[in-house]
């Protein structure tokens, strides 16, 4: 086994996931500061949320080895208890840091190897659909198994409230028309964090000043990925907005 060490700027924290195998894992990408991606793989719950997280441009230091089934160049498998977490990168070094990794699309990013990529989408449009009762309860559920399948139960992951909505993306980039969700964990607790503040009818229509008027006004990138098992498969993991003078150096 080799253990290699790392820095990333973290960029992406996408909704946890159930797992059989590590009970919920989130899918978390970053970017070395000489421009290299590398997605983080197991992160838990506990990184999300409360003294032990990290949001996105905190740079993080960790352990990782070589994944032995996801075979994606940009893949490790981060030993949880090495992470450290540093201070965010200055908004000044954001757009320098961005540049080499922009995209003209998925399928572009695909034909040269990658699994990861930044791409400026056009003719973005926000919106949201209601999940049914059914589905939450299903998606409750699968949080609440996954808690009894670590080796302590996990009563915080347990108590996972699903959204009641998905958040949803319409896009052009250079290989057509997108229609994805977005599994951005940061936009899903911006409606929380909102509607406890105020109601669910004030953050929704917050969240859609946010996404189709401000960020796309001010400089708006999108971080997307693969699967491991549908190469082909691209979906969108992180939001990522830079202000307008930064996005004159970048384009």
């Amino acid at each position: 086994m080799t253990i290699s060490k790392e820095q990333v700027v973290i960029l992406v924290k996408a909704m946890p996931q159930p797992s059989k195998k590590h009970g919920e894992t989130v899918c978390c990408a970053g970017v070395t500061l000489d421009g290299r991606w590398k997605r983080l793989f197991p992160i838990r719950f506990r990184h999300l949320s409360g003294e032990k997280s990290f949001g996105r441009w905190n740079r993080v230091e960790f352990s990782y080895e070589l994944p032995k089934q996801d075979l994606r160049a940009e893949s490790c498998h981060v030993f949880e208890d090495t992470m450290v977490i540093r201070e965010r990168l200055p908004e000044k070094d954001r757009a320098r840091l961005l540049q080499p990794l922009i995209q003209h699309s998925g399928k572009h990013a695909a034909a040269l190897g990658n699994s990861l990529a930044l791409i400026s989408p056009r003719n973005t449009r926000f919106y949201w659909k209601k999940r049914s009762g059914i589905e939450i309860a299903d998606q409750k559920d699968a949080f609440r198994r996954a808690a009894l399948q670590t080796s302590m139960f996990d009563e915080e992951l347990a108590a996972i409230e699903p959204t009641p909505f998905e958040f949803r993306f319409k896009f052009e980039d250079e290989s057509g028309i997108h229609d994805y969700e977005n599994g951005d964990w940061e936009a899903h607790a911006m409606f929380w964090r909102e509607r406890q503040r105020t109601s669910e009818t004030s953050a929704l229509k917050w969240m859609d000043e946010t996404f189709n008027e401000k960020y796309p006004k001010r400089g708006m990138l999108f971080a997307i990925g693969n699967q491991a098992k549908r190469p082909q498969t691209w979906q969108l993991l992180g939001v990522i907005r830079l202000d307008i003078s930064a996005q004159g150096e970048l384009f």
